[in-house]
């Protein structure tokens, strides 16, 4: 068995510092390095969400009938329309909520409203039908 070594080091990711403690591992071929964060950092640190890799949602019908798609993931925090509504274009249909920045959904162009599939608090993804025109 080989000789280990433990080396500390401050790392700092988005601007916070955090306190990694890396075991050096001897006697052997490979470089294998054990790196575990020490309960350091000084503010409770909020998990960074991944960028999602998924392509955009495509872009509804330019006038008629249509589905209007979630841009991106996120929370419905108003809905400010509901079935049978006559809408113009531009018109505010709800606020998605997301990255902490509230996203307004607006009419694509004039129309009827046939169905809103979206209701306030449902999370929703990208892609996620949100109101269907008639």
């Amino acid at each position: 068995m080989g000789k280990t070594t433990m080396k500390k080091f401050r790392v700092r990711v988005n601007g916070k510092e955090y306190e990694v403690e890396v075991e050096e591992m001897g006697g052997s071929s490979s470089t294998g390095y054990a790196v575990a964060p020490a309960p350091r950092p000084a503010s409770a640190a909020q998990p960074v969400p991944a960028a999602s890799p998924r392509p955009a949602a495509p872009a509804p019908a330019a006038s008629g009938p249509g589905t209007i798609p979630a841009p991106m993931p996120g929370t419905i925090l108003e809905v400010k329309v509901q079935a049978g509504d006559q809408i113009a274009k531009g018109q505010l249909l709800m606020i998605l909520e997301a990255m902490k920045m509230e996203n307004e959904i607006l009419a694509p162009h004039d129309g009827t409203i046939a169905e809103v599939r979206a209701v306030k608090g449902a999370s929703v993804n990208a892609g996620d039908p949100l109101v269907v025109f008639a």
